[in-house]
């Protein structure tokens, strides 16, 4: 890595435009990333001092853990569920949604028997429930989660919850909510000593745009 560039994880997508336009807001443009049509997957501003590069959102965490990247920006819900060794920086307060459990509208839990959980985050949902003393069985699924109690698969899903129509749209509901999730700028560990003075003011005139 270049000891004076800062190299910075994007996660694709809507959530990612916005970080970049804060990034970009905050004094740390970089032309060549809105060239159309552009192949280039790294893009550098030498005189800002960054380096940006498109990951998908759920990569992010894994290249600041390595060291490919100095930062990144990743949803809390990733955090929680994968543990990466990593810093977290700041809250940036965009991408907000909260992890819930949800469930059909007529479901009452009994305790007389294992809770069919369907979910993509099962870390997250074993943690809780075993802060609860239930017992659960956990079913890993990789999309269409609300599926799941709709054809008797499972009894809840423990899922990501942004407005909630596609659960009423399903005769779902939200049953509980785990936690808050937003966007969390992170960082590498040894990053954070190598280039310490770069990524204080790259967070500190980012804190000034939250």
């Amino acid at each position: 890595m270049n000891s004076q560039i800062i190299n910075i994880a994007l996660p694709k997508g809507r959530l990612g435009e916005k970080v970049l336009k804060m990034f970009e807001d905050s004094g740390f443009s970089c032309e060549e990333i809105h060239e159309p049509n552009t192949r280039k997957l790294i893009f550098k501003n030498p005189e800002a001092g960054v380096c940006y590069f498109w990951v998908k959102p759920s990569d992010v965490a894994i290249y600041v853990e390595r060291g490919a990247a100095d930062i990144g920006v990743a949803g809390k819900d990733i955090l929680l569920e994968y543990s990466p060794d990593v810093y977290e920086l700041l809250d940036l307060n965009i991408g907000k949604c909260r992890m819930c459990v949800a469930a059909k509208k007529d479901f009452r839990d009994s305790h007389d028997k294992t809770l069919k959980v369907a979910t993509k985050f099962p870390a997250i949902a074993g943690e809780y429930y075993q802060s609860k003393s239930r017992n659960i069985d956990i079913i890993k699924l990789n999309g269409s989660i609300e599926l799941a109690p709709i054809l008797g698969l499972s009894d809840v899903i423990v899922d990501i919850v942004e407005t909630g129509t596609t659960l009423k749209e399903n005769n779902l509901e939200v049953y509980e909510t785990i936690v808050p999730i937003s966007a969390r700028l992170i960082a590498n560990k040894a990053s954070t000593k190598f280039k310490q003075e770069k990524i204080a003011v790259l967070v500190s005139e980012i804190q000034k745009r939250i």
